[in-house]
């Protein structure tokens, strides 16, 4: 009779030269990512444990973990690597393809903060066509780069605890308002007529434009059912807020508790906003850590409204300008859509903790240069 359920692990034992090769390949987690982790779970393996628990270390699935055991069972090394494609025979080997990732990730060009296609390729003796399809294919984009700031606030776990908790598990008998002001909203007038799309064309706008005033949008979106009030202010001021919680208060049915999630601004801390909430204790208040504003929901609602009804719109009046605001406004509380918070507080303060250790290590490695 068959023997039937899971087959046994299959055990293994490596050369020193494996090793070292290994450890090599798994040190190199920039250049060569993949096959990086490849070699990290071959290792784990040598070491002994079961794929469930390999897995769980390196945070993959165990049946990542079988594939690559048993590829290095029956091709050693060479399993490790990904098998060759048909086709045509390569040009450009893989020490070629490996050396143009580690000096694009490793190295920039003498006087220049980074490299471009055609100076890697001088330097490397390939065609610029060539290393924009290395680039591509690792995706490597050396001409672009983006903004970060790490939170240093003393008390980020516990703030992230408390809006996560909030998010994943709200109190019973109680509203959730995630809250902030995007001020200084421009009423742009194209300087000429817009050229509206046609078949072939894209739409088209001039580069400059009159200035008509500002607006501030002070919202909160509700995070169970995604609706948002808003209203716009003149100026951002305590008391501006303090009419905005107002308006809270009078849309939130009175049995209900309001839990509010915002940042630190000054003007939400004053003496005037203080005596407030001392006379509506069923208001609570939530502040994200310091430059952590991802945190609060409606920030996701800000960028839709930036990109849906703003950033390409023509105003010639703040008036207009707050027409279109509250016209988007409507629209989507028609058919609101709430946004669904999945990652527990342990997984965001351990993707803080990563990208910390990252770039920390990554700074080290520069300055060691």
């Amino acid at each position: 009779m068959a023997r039937t359920g899971r087959p046994k692990l299959q055990q293994f034992a490596l050369t020193d030269a494996e090793r070292a090769a290994l450890e090599r390949l798994a040190a190199r987690p920039r250049s060569a990512r993949a096959v990086a982790f490849r070699a990290k779970i071959i290792l784990r393996c040598a070491v002994g444990g079961s794929d469930v628990e390999i897995a769980a270390a390196l945070r993959t699935h165990r049946m990542t973990v079988g594939k690559w055991r048993k590829r290095f069972v029956k091709q050693r090394l060479d399993g490790v690597y990904d098998e060759p494609r048909p086709g045509a025979q390569r040009k450009i080997l893989d020490d070629a393809v490996e050396a143009v990732v580690t000096k694009t990730l490793e190295s920039t060009p003498k006087g220049r903060t980074h490299w471009s296609t055609r100076s890697m390729a001088e330097s490397v003796g390939l065609s610029h066509s060539t290393i924009g399809r290395i680039w591509r294919a690792f995706g490597l984009k050396p001409h672009r780069t983006e903004s970060f700031r790490l939170s240093q606030d003393p008390l980020l776990v516990e703030k992230v605890r408390d809006i996560v908790g909030l998010y994943m598990s709200p109190p019973d008998n109680a509203v959730v308002m995630c809250v902030d002001e995007k001020s200084q909203i421009q009423a742009l007038e194209r300087a000429q007529p817009v050229l509206p799309m046609d078949i072939g064309q894209p739409e088209r706008r001039t580069h400059d434009y009159i200035r008509h005033g500002t607006t501030d949008l002070f919202a909160a979106l509700d995070a169970a059912t995604g609706k948002v009030l808003g209203k716009c202010y003149a100026k951002h001021r305590a008391r501006e807020f303090k009419l905005f919680l107002t308006e809270i208060d009078t849309a939130v049915p009175p049995a209900l508790e309001v839990h509010v999630v915002l940042d630190n601004l000054s003007t939400h801390k004053t003496p005037e906003i203080k005596r407030w909430l001392a006379r509506h204790p069923r208001f609570h208040l939530h502040f994200t850590p310091t430059h952590a504003s991802w945190l609060n929901l409606v920030e996701r609602f800000f960028g839709l409204l930036t990109e849906h009804a703003l950033r390409r719109g023509s105003h010639t009046s703040g008036r207009q300008l707050k027409a279109a605001i509250h016209a988007y406004l409507d629209a989507h509380n028609e058919a609101p859509k709430p946004f669904r918070w999945t990652k527990s507080a342990d997984d965001v303060l351990a993707s803080i903790a990563r990208f910390a250790t990252r770039t920390v290590a990554a700074h080290r490695a520069d300055a060691g240069q």
